[in-house]
């Protein structure tokens, strides 16, 4: 059996291999672009709620607050000691 290759068949395997190399990469770029927009969201996220814990903390300086719940997990009273 002998393979005969034509001018034209080598040109669209060639265009078609460059077509998708070059589809390949562009999508490539997209997908890191999605990437990144997502990390930038969840790291201004975590920069919000840390903004707003420190607001919260400079507005509840030196006050006292009763928890009503055991919210923070197994909290026990200690025995008073007198230090001499």
């Amino acid at each position: 059996m002998v393979v005969t290759a034509s001018i034209s068949g080598v040109l669209k395997t060639i265009l078609m291999l460059l077509g998708a190399m070059v589809v390949l990469k562009y999508l490539g770029q997209l997908m890191v672009a999605k990437r990144n927009i997502a990390e930038q969201n969840k790291f201004r996220a975590e920069q919000d709620k840390i903004q707003k814990q420190k607001a919260h903390f400079e507005r509840n300086k030196g006050k006292i607050s009763i928890l009503r719940n055991d919210t923070l997990g197994n909290v026990k009273d200690v025995d008073y000691e007198e230090v001499k």
